[in-house]
């Protein structure tokens, strides 16, 4: 027993690094605008998406145990124009992505320091600060003391949750009436599952980071240890993103209260909406989880980006795995990443919501082709069949690919025809 439970502790991580990732913008930000614009209307589509874009990030950490080997190398295995394919759109979109991640980060520091500055300016500091902490390897740490914050945020989160469930504001009679198929709702549901619970071409980070997990530990765990690690993440993931949705619709619908597109004005509302369930008591308490985990989003983005980027071109060269030439690439990614971003951030600073959409619709556009070849990875020859999901995964994951392909002609249409 004891050695079972040293096993699930060397294989705990990715699935928190997965789920620090997710509990970021698309929670805080959009699952929260989700409630506050339309009540529980929206809910459906937040479950649609966790359930139809769960196999392709299953099937990363999956491949990973399989093989020993990111996801990447099953890509390049169905042809480098594969692998280049990927690379181009997933450095299409870093961007947009890493820009919205950091410029709610920058707002949760303005408003918990009382920052006069420019969230702009704050975004340039927090950029600096990540790559300082990535650059001197000290990742692991904030890797530790991750677990601690993520667990605060969850356990304030629920019981946010629940004290506005059991003690909901008065109830308002003149409910606004919402339609869900106007442009406007379809263009938002479409950025809503953009990055619900996230992008899809993250599935690459779970098998990357469960790789370098292996690696600092020195522990291969089975598969159904690799899979619990997932699966608790993206439960939590999940779970939280209905409590955000929830307390938007029960603190904020209908009640004539607009969310700013300021990132610091914006953070301040967040943070309100947790005092308004629990009490003034709480503030510090969420403000502290509120802002170190958008920054352990920030970071993990970051990271994520930059070694799946560096990992594609080293493949796409056929160059040896060194630990010299990773390294070089990895900084130049970051590099290039936070540089592009901060340019995005300063032209579009003065509308947050507008950057947040931008980023995941642009995630969503992608979402079906990302799907395609992971999906065509996992049931390849390189993966042994006792470790090929099961069937209903491959038909889940199937309706996955028709799901977003859907919802993607369905965007295209609007913008460009209607």
């Amino acid at each position: 027993m004891n050695q079972r439970f040293s096993n699930i502790l060397k294989t705990f991580g990715p699935g928190i690094l997965f789920a620090s990732t997710c509990i970021g913008v698309s929670h805080l930000v959009q699952s929260t605008r989700a409630g506050a614009d339309y009540g529980f209307s929206l809910l459906i589509f937040i479950l649609l998406a966790n359930i139809f874009k769960y196999p392709f990030f299953e099937f990363g950490s999956r491949y990973a145990s399989a093989t020993g080997k990111s996801i990447l190398e099953g890509y390049k295995a169905q042809g480098k124009w594969v692998l280049a394919m990927y690379f181009l759109l997933s450095f299409g979109c870093m961007f947009s992505v890493s820009a919205a991640v950091n410029f709610v980060t920058a707002g949760m520091l303005g408003n918990l320091l009382n920052l006069p500055l420019d969230p702009k300016w704050i975004s340039l500091i927090v950029y600096f600060v990540c790559m300082g902490i990535l650059l001197l390897g000290q990742f692991k740490v904030l890797d530790g003391l991750l677990k601690v914050i993520a667990t605060v945020l969850l356990i304030t989160t629920l019981v946010a949750f629940f004290s506005a469930i059991f003690n909901p504001p008065a109830a308002i009679s003149d409910m606004p009436k919402v339609d869900l198929t106007s442009k406007t709702s379809l263009m938002f549901i479409i950025a809503l599952m953009g990055w619900m619970p996230t992008a899809v071409d993250l599935s690459t980070w779970t098998s990357i980071w469960t790789i370098e997990r292996i690696k600092q530990t020195g522990y291969y765990p089975k598969l159904k240890e690799t899979l619990m690690d997932f699966n608790f993440g993206y439960a939590v993931s999940t779970i939280l993103a209905v409590c955000f949705m929830s307390l938007g619709a029960l603190l904020i619908y209908g009640r004539d209260i607009s969310l700013s597109a300021n990132s610091t004005t914006f953070a301040n509302q967040i943070i309100n909406m947790y005092t308004n369930a629990i009490g003034p008591w709480v503030y510090w308490i969420i403000a502290v989880a509120a802002f170190t985990t958008m920054f352990s989003t920030a970071i993990t983005v970051m990271d994520g980006y930059s070694r799946a980027m560096g990992e594609t071109i080293r493949l796409l060269f056929d160059r040896r795995e060194e630990e010299k030439l990773k390294k070089q690439l990895y900084v130049s990614f970051l590099i290039i990443l936070s540089v592009g971003s901060l340019a995005i951030i300063y032209f579009l600073s003065g509308s947050m919501p507008k950057l947040v959409d931008l980023a995941t619709t642009l995630s969503f556009l992608i979402a079906p082709i990302i799907a395609i070849i992971t999906l065509k990875a996992i049931k390849s020859k390189e993966v042994r069949p006792e470790f090929r999901p099961k069937k209903w995964l491959i038909w889940l994951a199937n309706a996955g690919i028709v799901f977003l392909s859907v919802f993607t002609v369905i965007y295209l249409y609007i913008f460009f025809i209607d």
